[in-house]
């Protein structure tokens, strides 16, 4: 996706050496082991109790051999199990998360497939397509579970926001486009795309002085970064030609004729 002259590629893989290909599944870690006293402990005192699940929804538990729920022959009393197992099954609220830093996969796959439409609508021209866009993917990665990797939904976010900061500059509403470029850099640092289009917003702004500053600060985290290096030269020229525009003498009026 181009922007000015520069050559910037706006297809969500910005950065160097940043790929955005399907998050991978972490490995998870091996179980702890137990302590074998405790286990030891733990199968000294295990008595079996003799049981049955009954019911529709197999959630009620009886006396193996009365089918009774409470039975007294066999002292035993599955009432309060039973209730705490139907409030489980009755809650639509009640999540069992699986283990941490498991990946969604169709949450991934939905984020990906609306950032590259929004990308495809700027690059048809048509800003506020992109933007809804780049608002849906943006809303579906930060729908994420609290289990899911806290580094996966801010690169994400980081990327999309990146871009939607793109499409509010060249709808020319560089405010909006100002205040992605600061959530891009609030979330992602020292990735270098975030002061480059805080740079865009703030010239679009008329903002020279505060623009130079964003690409210098971006130059810390790349500094061989040719888009930057010739930005921060587009910058410096327009400061410049201010400071020579304010040092010229204004030519004086024409006086009126009678």
């Amino acid at each position: 996706m181009s922007h000015g002259g520069h050559g910037h590629t706006h297809d969500g893989t910005e950065g160097p050496g940043h790929t955005h290909g399907p998050p991978q599944q972490q490995m998870m870690p091996p179980p702890p082991q137990m302590d074998p006293l405790i286990q030891a402990a733990l199968d000294e005192q295990f008595q079996a109790v003799p049981l049955s699940v009954q019911g529709d929804a197999r959630d009620q538990a009886v006396c193996a051999k009365h089918s009774l729920e409470v039975c007294t022959d066999c002292g035993l009393n599955f009432a309060e199990l039973n209730v705490f197992t139907k409030l489980i099954a009755q809650s639509n609220e009640i999540a069992i998360p699986p283990p941490p830093n498991v990946v969604h996969p169709n949450r991934s796959q939905a984020v990906q497939k609306t950032k590259e439409e929004g990308n495809t609508a700027y690059k048809q021209k048509n800003w506020l397509q992109a933007i809804n866009f780049y608002n849906m993917s943006a809303n579906i990665a930060a729908s994420r579970n609290p289990w899911e990797p806290s580094a996966l939904v801010r690169d994400e976010m980081a990327i999309v926001i990146c871009n939607r900061s793109a499409a509010f500059a060249a709808a020319e509403d560089y405010v909006s486009a100002l205040v992605d470029a600061d959530v891009v850099i609030q979330l992602k640092r020292p990735w270098s795309k975030g002061h480059f289009r805080k740079a865009k917003a703030l010239v679009g702004l008329q903002r020279y002085e505060e623009a130079r500053d964003a690409v210098m600060l971006g130059l810390q985290f790349e500094p061989d970064s040719a888009e930057m290096l010739a930005f921060k030269k587009e910058i410096e020229d327009q400061i410049e030609a201010q400071a020579a525009a304010a040092r010229s003498p204004k030519s004086a009026s024409a006086p009126t004729l009678a």
